[in-house]
């Protein structure tokens, strides 16, 4: 008998600018303390992650900066808040070993994307540290080396 393989998360949003200013050491899942109508808006993909980035308050981690746009068709008795300060759901000892290192010398919390795990919204978050410059521009000459292989292999292949 077959095992079943499960589903790849649905991606809501990713946050393609974090891999190009940042290199990641470790990533982390965490669930999102989120209301309603931001729900509803994620399912439509109305969600920006690429200014956004985590703070630790209290002993608790906050994304700040992430947009998420309010449906023309929110209920009229709240008034949505696209940049509402959102906190993130992770065990203590996580958040306890996170807050450890980014208070070590030029490490940052960075949200990666935004995913479906079994019908939840959960936000990958990654301990980063910042790029040089220099490093910056090898990721650019390492993609653009890339395109020029993919599109000499297609046109060979044709």
């Amino acid at each position: 008998m077959a095992t079943k393989k499960p589903a790849p998360p649905a991606r809501i949003a990713d946050n393609k600018k974090a891999a190009y200013n940042y290199f990641f050491e470790e990533k982390f899942e965490a669930g999102m303390v989120l209301q309603g109508w931001e729900v509803k808006a994620a399912r439509e993909g109305k969600v920006q992650l690429t200014d956004g980035y985590v703070v630790v308050r209290d002993g608790e981690l906050f994304v700040i900066g992430c947009q998420i746009n309010p449906l023309h068709t929110a209920s009229s008795h709240i008034s949505p808040d696209a940049v509402r300060t959102k906190k993130l759901l992770m065990k203590k000892d996580d958040i306890k070993r996170l807050i450890g290192k980014v208070e070590q010398k030029g490490y940052t919390l960075v949200p990666v994307n935004l995913h479906w795990k079994n019908g939840k919204i959960k936000c990958e978050i990654a301990l980063a540290k910042g790029k040089a410059e220099h490093d910056k521009r090898d990721t650019i000459k390492d993609r653009e080396g890339k395109r020029e292989v993919e599109r000499a292999m297609k046109s060979r292949n044709r």
